[in-house]
């Protein structure tokens, strides 16, 4: 039988390099405080994706898509900083 380590709120605030480590091993943790479990800790998995949780959009591939390789006369950044000069 698989048992979750536990660690405790404690431990996070003064010792999370040991709870860190023990994330990096890919063990999950309880976390308790004053004796009760209040959470659980999951290690991130190698794929970035958190189970539950939609992945986020390839945003530079609908930019391509929807501008192609089109070179823009001023930046965005240069837009922004027009119109804080024109306001102050």
């Amino acid at each position: 039988m698989h048992h979750m380590k536990t660690v405790t709120v404690r431990d996070l605030r003064y010792d999370f390099p040991k709870v860190e480590k023990l994330l990096h091993e890919g063990k999950p943790l309880r976390v308790t405080k004053r004796g009760k479990v209040i959470a659980t800790l999951e290690p991130e998995s190698d794929s970035g994706v958190v189970p539950g949780r939609a992945a986020l959009p390839d945003f530079e591939a609908r930019m391509r898509e929807n501008y192609g390789d089109k070179v823009f006369a001023v930046s965005g950044a240069d837009l922004i900083s027009a119109d804080r000069e024109d306001r102050f």
